[in-house]
């Protein structure tokens, strides 16, 4: 991992963020940049602005399918 992320096994997934009730695309754990805690980073799944929230919050990933298998994920 570079940039300090750190690996985690739901990147990638849909997760549901239990702090705002939305749910996106776990993209990365990495520092904010205002802090060196890290912080989970989401994407909409439709597109749009992403958002952070603390690793704890995640909650409830979505199955893994052939097209969301992080071997296989572009």
């Amino acid at each position: 991992m570079t940039l300090q992320h750190r690996s985690h096994r739901w990147i990638g997934r849909v997760v549901e963020d239990t702090a705002t009730g939305r749910t996106g695309i776990l993209r990365a754990i990495a520092p904010d940049t205002d802090d060196s805690r890290p912080v989970a980073w989401l994407a909409p799944v439709g597109g749009g602005l992403e958002w952070t929230t603390a690793p704890s919050a995640l909650a409830n990933p979505a199955p893994i399918t052939a097209d969301t298998h992080p071997d296989t994920a572009c």
